[in-house]
């Protein structure tokens, strides 16, 4: 496998690149509209954080083990937990093998901090590497990706997400050099900002790569509830038996609109998480017992995710009738973002700066979600993320200041 001049450039690794400036896109965004006044009435599509209604049920099962915040939680969850996230990962993604709950299902206090420790914890699991070890991500990335690879001692090789490889990593860029260094592979399905979606072909290309060459699959899967067509598959369905070199990645915040609650959980290859629950049993944080009691109820429950699949999609059906094809808008395969070229309106910068400005929509440049590549390209640059999280009639206003804005 050989890289073009081209591919090798923006794939290749750099450490300046990668992992500098990790400071949070959000507060970039604040300095950035620091000098100004939003325009009109603020509305906040900044933020990926759902404002759908929070289940009925939380209250309940909450006051009903309002006790349990008396005692410190076991590090790997408890059984009730790990046993209802097993039978809906079975459920929801039609597993061939069954998944053990209690040697292939961890705890985590959100996903956020589970990705960020999984890469300190891959880079003293996995063999001896040939060089310098590298954590791959996509670029744009979460950036606990890139904190996570830092921490690890690991060099990031940033893997630029374009419209030229439908917003996912080009795997077959990657030359035999690059693998046979790598810890690991954080991939985002669908992907955030872009809700692109990786296919089962995808997915097991990548895992006949993570074999040959001795590394893991982080799958981050926390947005594969948030969809208007085609369900989104996981990273587990093409692992086999035993899950061998796959984890995935998921959350409650965005299923069940509980961003504050922070429960999740990794799932996948049970001799990684063993080594991964030493590490998290004493540097990372607990989850609360009624937490997780919560947790067990949602994953048991499908009616408060279709009607949030349903709030979503009538918000992308106004998208499509308000933006049609301005800013090569195109409906996303899942997640709850847009992804809008304004490199025709003056970059990212200038048109988040216009629309807070003009018209008090808060949005987030693209460049801010993603780094330079080693030839200084950026491929967030020229577009805005728009978070989808607000109600409709307030999505529609936005969406309508924004065209009339941007023009």
């Amino acid at each position: 496998m050989v890289l073009s001049t081209t591919s090798a450039a923006r794939a290749a690794d750099s450490r300046d690149a990668g992992v500098s400036n990790e400071r949070s896109p959000f507060a970039r965004l604040t300095e950035l509209l620091a000098p100004y006044q939003p325009g009109e009435k603020l509305i906040n599509l900044s933020l990926g954080e759902p404002q759908h209604p929070v289940p009925d049920f939380v209250a309940g099962v909450l006051a009903r083990h309002t006790v349990d915040f008396g005692r410190y939680p076991a590090a790997k969850g408890i059984a009730p937990f790990r046993e209802a996230a097993a039978q809906w990962l079975m459920r929801r993604f039609g597993l061939p093998h069954p998944i053990d709950p209690e040697r292939e299902v961890l705890a985590l206090n959100g996903s956020r901090e589970g990705l960020f420790l999984a890469a300190i914890a891959a880079a003293r699991y996995v063999a001896p590497r040939v060089g310098t070890p590298t954590i791959l991500m996509p670029n744009p990335f979460y950036p606990a990706y890139g904190a996570g690879a830092r921490a690890a001692g690991c060099e990031a090789v940033l893997l630029p997400t374009t419209t030229a490889n439908g917003f996912l990593p080009d795997l077959s860029s990657l030359d035999d050099a690059t693998l046979a260094r790598t810890v690991a592979i954080y991939i985002a399905s669908p992907a955030n900002p872009q809700g692109s979606v990786a296919s089962a072909d995808y997915f097991a290309k990548l895992k006949a790569l993570a074999d040959r060459f001795g590394f893991l699959i982080f799958s981050d899967e926390c947005y594969s509830e948030i969809y208007t067509r085609t369900a989104p598959g996981s990273a587990l369905a093409v692992a086999g038996p035993g899950f061998k070199n796959v984890v995935a990645f998921q959350s409650l915040s965005k299923r069940s609109n509980l961003p504050g609650m922070r429960v999740g959980f990794a799932a996948g290859d049970a001799d990684f998480l063993h080594a991964y629950h030493e590490l998290r049993n004493v540097a990372g944080p607990q989850v609360p017992v009624p937490l997780q009691y919560v947790a067990a109820a949602a994953y048991a429950d499908e009616a408060h995710v279709a009607e949030n699949q349903r709030l979503y999609r009538l918000k992308f059906d106004l998208a499509d009738q308000i933006l049609g094809s301005r800013y090569n808008y195109v409906r996303p395969a899942g997640g709850f973002c847009l992804w809008l070229d304004v490199s025709a309106q003056g970059g990212d910068e200038a048109a988040a700066v216009k629309l807070y400005r003009d018209g008090g929509v808060r949005v987030v440049p693209g460049s801010y979600l993603a780094r330079p590549q080693a030839d200084g390209f950026n491929p967030g640059a020229g577009y805005i993320r728009v978070a989808m999280v607000q109600d409709s009639d307030t999505t529609a206003e936005a969406l309508h200041r924004l065209v009339r804005i941007l023009g």
